[in-house]
């Protein structure tokens, strides 16, 4: 797809972070941006700085993003919008984290697809671009977020085989450790959340993945990125874990 004053785009949490990487790089290009988010004061400074166009929208209010799929022509969707919570330890969270993630990151995408896909299929142009995460594709211990993640896996896939004969293009962006705001807002514990950021290695920035969905959307009309795997060079997945049980004994 072209990027150009032509296009236009709908990045959801562009208020930092990779949303607003993205956002900024989509200006770059002459893209016409809808940045929305829920933090209206930094969507202003945005729009100042790169002149996209600011949205107040809260993901997870489903009435307003049907309503702006209904109203606004969107040639390209970045489902950015997540968070993550109960980190390490499903059993501990409230019965809140699991709701709020499970409606931010998988409800709110596929209320979003819904809203804007009808308009994409009727010109017969788009690309859904589903940000997701090596979570969701590796075991790791945080099962409350690599689930949601998981499901955006899943769901990019699929969405790929209903969509055939329509010439919208989907592809799934999995980023490794990236510079955000993330943990902020995942980990309430300073001195837990400083355990896990500190790694001591070179992590990714969100102008790498902002990068990344610049390069997917801009190629040629025949070819589909379905997924990209991003990590940093010191940053590995996988592997077998030994943890003996203190407990084996009392078996």
């Amino acid at each position: 797809m072209s990027l150009d004053r032509n296009t236009t785009a709908l990045v959801t949490g562009a208020s930092s972070g990779i949303g607003e990487a993205v956002a900024r790089a989509f200006r770059a290009r002459d893209v016409q941006v809808y940045a929305a988010a829920r933090r209206i004061d930094r969507l202003e400074k945005l729009a100042d700085e790169t002149g996209c166009i600011p949205v107040k929208l809260d993901v997870r209010d489903r009435e307003a993003v049907m309503a702006f799929g209904r109203d606004q022509p969107v040639d390209i969707l970045v489902n950015n919008a997540g968070l993550g919570r109960a980190l390490g330890s499903i059993w501990k969270g409230e019965v809140e984290d699991i709701v709020t993630t499970v409606d931010t990151n998988v409800t709110a995408a596929l209320i979003m697809i819904k809203a804007v896909l009808p308009g994409m299929i009727e010109r017969g142009r788009g690309h859904i671009v589903n940000m997701s995460s090596v979570a969701g594709l590796y075991p790791l211990p945080m099962a409350l977020y690599g689930t949601t993640k998981g499901a955006m896996h899943k769901l990019s896939r699929d969405l790929r085989q209903e969509l055939k004969g329509t010439g919208i293009r989907v592809t799934e962006i999995n980023p490794g450790r990236v510079i955000t705001e993330f943990y902020d807002v995942a980990v309430d514990d300073d001195e837990q959340r400083q355990e896990i950021t500190q790694t001591h290695c070179e992590d990714l920035v969100a102008s790498d993945i902002a990068d990344a969905v610049v390069y997917c959307v801009d190629a040629p009309w025949r070819v589909n990125v379905s997924q990209m795997e991003i990590a940093p060079t010191e940053q590995t997945y996988g592997g077998a874990q030994f943890v003996p049980f203190k407990g084996r004994d009392s078996q």
